[in-house]
């Protein structure tokens, strides 16, 4: 990416270094475009910024590295457990505690944390519960941090998709035919074809329920089956709305995803997503990406722009969206209130969300130019990807990018151990994708999407 720096003195850009064989320093050709900004490296002047990032997940490390790649330094992820995608890894320190979902805990690691640093702290995360958590509690927090989320309001109403879905209708973006149900109510008179999506429209108390066969997101083929899921959804504890929606027809292919920055006046200061080109099917990941090929959704970006607008949002949204092959529209899912937990899609192309967190929040609104590159960002081997991959166009596509971005291989983050377990949980994913989605089913979902497309 292209960015416009003045440099002062005592200050000059940051990249990423690695050593050669014989331990020198040396320009990482590899290392993926990203803004650069002019950063002071006195040792006697704090950093730019202490991240403190609360999750331990995939999300978490990306962002850990945007702000190494971006400032070089050393942020803090604040996990509940240890976790291997931050562990053994130099570029961040992992602080575990168990009760990190308690508000009051949360609060408290926070304020320790941000208190036991020089330099200005930064509470960031990709999960919506924190985010919400810290929303919540900003009063609390922001004597000793920054907390760059948008206000409880308006947070509360895209968490609560019942409400995001009466917003779409009322501005007219594109979003699935749906209605509410409640976990241990009966299904009642259903005017919804099948088959349906259902996920739940309180993500915070879905997280505190557990039951045999629960999921992030339920697709269901029949009336009993919505009616097995409000009953087990209802016993383990969860009577809060469900969104049941129509299913969008067509694969993993036909999803986008989209994420916005807006400055602290609402004004959006730019979007960027790509085509996803294949998706995670694991209970507990399912509808990530794990891959994704970038690029501009000026269509797409438009009604994002409305919903934006009458939110009056502040700082990153993250869209999930699917077109429907049969009309070629757009219709968005669901608003995420943070930076996704693919975020590194956006380091990668030149867009690095840390450099606008900083810009916004610790520089009075500064931001270099935007000059995004399109790349691809997977998280799987590249000869499993291809199997996924049925469209002809798209597969050409992957092989004319010049830059392919995998968030955990960086090279200023090599140790023997962590590169040893990014190999295998790369070498996982066959194990993953045989079980859990296998590449007939692939092809079936693409067929029956080609299907619907011809019939429309």
């Amino acid at each position: 990416m292209s960015s416009k720096t003045t440099s002062r003195r005592g200050q000059q850009p940051i990249r990423a270094p690695r050593r050669d064989r014989r331990g020198s320093r040396r320009p990482d050709a590899a290392t993926p475009a990203r803004c650069e900004i002019a950063v002071d490296v006195r040792q006697d002047v704090p950093a730019v910024v202490h991240p403190i990032i609360l999750g331990g997940d995939l999300g978490a490390y990306s962002v850990a590295r945007a702000f190494h790649e971006a400032f070089a330094v050393t942020s803090t992820v604040v996990s509940i457990v240890p976790t291997r995608n931050v562990r053994h890894s130099k570029i961040l320190t992992n602080v575990v505690e168990p009760r990190l979902d308690d508000p009051e805990v949360m609060i408290a690691t926070i304020r320790r944390l941000a208190e036991s640093n020089r330099a200005p702290a930064m509470v960031v995360t990709c999960v919506d519960w924190y985010v919400e958590a810290l929303a919540r509690h900003r009063a609390r927090i922001a004597d000793v941090a920054v907390v760059p989320w948008p206000t409880i309001d308006r947070i509360a109403r895209v968490v609560d998709k019942e409400q995001f879905s009466r917003l779409c209708q009322e501005l007219g973006v594109p979003h699935p035919r749906t209605v509410v149900l409640h976990g241990g109510a009966e299904v009642g008179e259903f005017t919804l074809r099948l088959p349906v999506v259902a996920k739940p429209g309180n993500t915070s108390a879905w997280r505190g329920v557990s039951f045999a066969g629960k999921r992030k997101i339920h697709h269901l083929t029949s009336r009993d089956q919505l009616e097995w899921l409000l009953h087990a959804a209802g016993a383990a504890g969860y009577t809060e709305p469900f969104i049941v929606q129509e299913y969008v027809p067509g694969d993993d292919a036909q999803m986008r995803i989209l994420t916005t920055f807006s400055d602290e006046r609402g004004d959006v200061v730019w979007a960027y997503g790509g085509q996803v080109l294949l998706e995670e099917h694991t209970a507990g990941t399912l509808g990530n990406a794990a891959a994704i090929l970038t690029g501009p959704l000026p269509r797409l970006e438009a009604d994002a722009r409305k919903l934006l607008g009458a939110l009056g949002w502040t700082g990153f949204a993250n869209f999930d969206i699917k077109v429907d092959p049969r009309d070629g529209v757009g219709y968005f899912f669901e608003l995420n209130p943070r930076p996704g937990r693919s975020n590194y899609y956006l380091t990668a192309s030149g867009i690095n969300p840390a450099v606008y967190w900083v810009g916004e929040h610790l520089r009075g609104g500064v931001f270099p130019e935007v000059n995004a590159a399109r790349i691809l960002y997977r998280i799987v081997p590249a000869v499993l990807l291809r199997r996924y991959v049925r469209d002809r166009w798209v597969r050409c596509l992957m092989r004319r990018v010049e830059r392919v971005a995998q968030p955990l291989k960086y090279p200023a983050d090599r140790a023997y151990r962590r590169a040893a377990w990014v190999l295998l949980a790369e070498l996982n994913q066959f194990r993953k994708f045989a079980k859990n989605y296998s590449v007939r089913a692939a092809a079936a979902a693409y067929g029956a999407g080609e299907r619907r497309a011809g019939a429309g």
